[in-house]
């Protein structure tokens, strides 16, 4: 059986469209759900995320909801976003990773338009998954946070959502098909002209600002 990470975070739409298309890949492979805190993996990569630049989060905002309608999946965006994760990421754990405790997680967020941050409404969620309040807060809840983002740095990954398979990274909801592609192929990443494309040299550098 192929074993596969798949490194999350809630506040993610692209996110919650990729564990969409986890249905496409095929029986055989085992596929472990790793949330993440995305502002961790921004900071120590020194990056920005979609929503911190205008005209991106405008743009991102608006493919996400094409893209939903074209794979016919429910979709709306929450009334705010960006959103603090955090509770949700905890939750994710404390409810044992599991894809039915991550899928209703994403539904409450990305179908019905609601603010995440509605204290009564994460109640809701949280009861719903059986997970008592105390545990969110509990040292192991939050160490596994930071470990699996640590972790995931280690790893390379610098954005969300991030395949892991047999240590090649495949970033974005639009990388599905060359994730399936490499499962079928594994050579496909081992050509000369693959191996070329990663210490491909610099010809001209951004400068940093001031």
């Amino acid at each position: 059986m192929r074993r596969l990470e798949w490194f999350f975070d809630f506040v993610s739409p692209f996110s919650y469209l990729a564990f969409i298309r986890l249905a496409e890949f095929p029986e055989g492979v085992d596929i472990v759900c790793r949330p993440v805190l995305f502002a961790g993996l921004l900071n120590h990569w020194n990056q920005k995320g979609p929503a911190e630049i205008p005209p991106k989060r405008a743009w991102t905002n608006r493919w996400c909801t094409w893209s939903a309608e074209r794979l016919g999946v429910r979709f709306c965006f929450p009334a705010v976003h960006p959103f603090n994760p955090l509770p949700h990421l905890r939750l994710a754990i404390a409810a044992g990773n599991t894809p039915h405790a991550i899928e209703q997680i994403f539904e409450t967020i990305w179908t019905t338009g609601a603010d995440p941050s509605d204290a009564a409404a994460f109640d809701a969620l949280r009861s719903s998954l059986g997970v008592e309040q105390s545990k969110l807060s509990s040292p192991e809840i939050k160490n596994a946070l930071r470990s699996a983002t640590e972790q995931a740095v280690s790893y390379g990954i610098f954005g969300v959502p991030t395949l892991r398979i047999d240590g090649e990274l495949f970033w974005g909801v639009d990388a599905t098909d060359f994730a399936r592609a490499y499962l079928a192929d594994p050579a496909l990443l081992h050509s000369e002209k693959m191996h070329r494309l990663i210490s491909l040299p610099f010809g001209a550098a951004r400068k940093a600002a001031g």
